[in-house]
């Protein structure tokens, strides 16, 4: 394993709790058992209001640990850690292999950003938030290897190095049940370019102004001697205007995520940006996102379930341009949704369906304004998707773009989506 010994010494003597069980929490304990073996190694299934339930079930108050490897899934602020190291996978990787990677991160589009780049660059190594823990990629590391890792904002709150290479896409409300506030949220996705060291890069789009505001403030926060790139979709040149004709995504903001990735391959490589033409031709997107399910019963059926906010529920309207059916709504997270009330306001859709309790304030909302149009409010998409082929004419788009969290009856948005796929499949 390459640089095994600086992990290793990341490790070694101390005592370690492994907060939350998932994916990464059981990869965390692979790699520490192997690493060190009989390490004094504890596993908390769950952690709530500063107390953990270990492996047997039973609650514990005390926090006798060295270490905490915090999980993903576990809000830092039920975890008292005042007084032991508070870590997670994703900090113990950066810190021995910061130097090797490619971190996207932002609200939207960091799937597809980095599966993008990962494709522009052949011999990569795709990891993180897109199902793959850091820790099991270790075997596969060598000296020249470069590691593209998409990083969701619960991966980067707790790490003390950023990427080498950092791309942040975009800010909008999201996550506000893990957070105290906005700024919490937006400030753990900052980390990607605060955390960076001398001769890092820092890659954001100036086109979102919550992003663009806060990367001014935070400017003096950077290392002076780390390089900024700042870019827009509306500044770009004509080489890279005929590059992002070649991109098969529809929208304007995966032609966004496209200008960002191929500028991030042409720094990595040292090649021009034209290189880059014929592969980005080649990506053909990621599945529930923005996903043309197919055409059936003269109707075209789109899964958009990555939708979680307003803002991707109104970028695949417009990339989409016609819409006749949209389906909104599920697990309430007390996200704004006024720009998409104002979105639907301005340009209405004749078929809507609203889904969970956050279908129902969109539907709550949206009735105050004296416009026309046919709704349908069910949790059941076994009813929904019957009712979308019901009432979408011929030649029409159905659009699932929730602009809603799934939990609240799927395990995520992929679940949702593959049921939605299934439910279209049966007409």
């Amino acid at each position: 394993m390459y640089r095994e010994e600086q992990l290793k010494a990341l490790l070694a003597g101390r005592r370690i709790l492994i907060a939350g069980y998932g994916r990464e929490g059981m990869s965390a304990e692979r790699l520490i058992r192997r690493l060190v073996p009989g390490a004094d190694c504890t596993v908390a299934t769950q952690v709530e209001k500063g107390r953990w339930k270990d492996q047997e079930g039973q609650w514990h108050n005390d926090w006798p640990f060295d270490m905490v490897v915090k999980s993903p899934g576990i809000p830092t602020f039920h975890i008292p850690h005042s007084t032991f190291h508070l870590t997670s996978l994703t900090d113990l990787f950066l810190q021995v292999y910061g130097d090797l990677t490619i971190g996207v991160t932002g609200t939207k589009g960091k799937s597809t950003t980095a599966s993008l780049i990962h494709h522009l660059l052949p011999g990569s190594i795709l990891a993180g938030n897109i199902g793959i823990p850091l820790f099991d990629i270790l075997d596969d590391i060598q000296e020249d290897s470069i590691v593209v890792a998409e990083l969701s904002c619960h991966q980067l709150e707790n790490i003390h190095r950023g990427p080498h290479v950092a791309v942040l896409l975009n800010l909008f409300q999201e996550h506000l049940d893990h957070y105290e506030n906005y700024m919490g949220y937006k400030m753990a996705k900052m980390q990607i370019g605060l955390k960076q060291q001398a001769g890092d890069h820092f890659f954001y789009c100036t086109d979102n102004e919550e992003l663009r505001l806060l990367v001014e403030e935070l400017k003096s926060q950077r290392v002076e001697e780390s390089k900024s790139h700042p870019y827009s979709i509306n500044e770009i040149s004509d080489e890279e205007r005929l590059l992002l004709d070649a991109c098969p995504l529809e929208g304007e903001h995966n032609r966004s995520n496209a200008l960002v990735a191929c500028r991030v391959a042409s720094l990595v490589t040292r090649q021009p940006i034209s290189t880059f033409s014929i592969p980005l031709s080649t990506f053909h997107g990621l599945r529930h996102r923005m996903e043309k399910v197919g055409v059936y019963q003269g109707v075209t059926w789109y899964d958009d379930s990555i939708s979680t906010i307003p803002a991707a529920a109104i970028a695949a309207v417009r990339a989409l341009g016609r819409v006749d059916t949209l389906i909104l709504g599920g697990f309430d997270r007390g996200i704004d949704y006024t720009p998409l009330v104002d979105f639907l306001k301005e340009n209405p859709i004749q078929n809507l369906v609203f889904v969970g309790q956050a279908g129902r304030r969109i539907y709550k909302e949206l009735s105050t304004f004296n416009f026309q149009f046919s709704t349908f409010i069910e949790d059941d998409y076994t009813k929904i998707v019957p009712w979308c082929a019901s009432v979408t004419p011929q030649g029409g788009v159905v659009l699932l773009s929730p602009a809603a969290a799934s939990y609240d009856a799927f395990k995520n948005f992929e679940v949702r989506g593959d049921f939605f796929r299934e439910q279209i499949l049966k007409l």
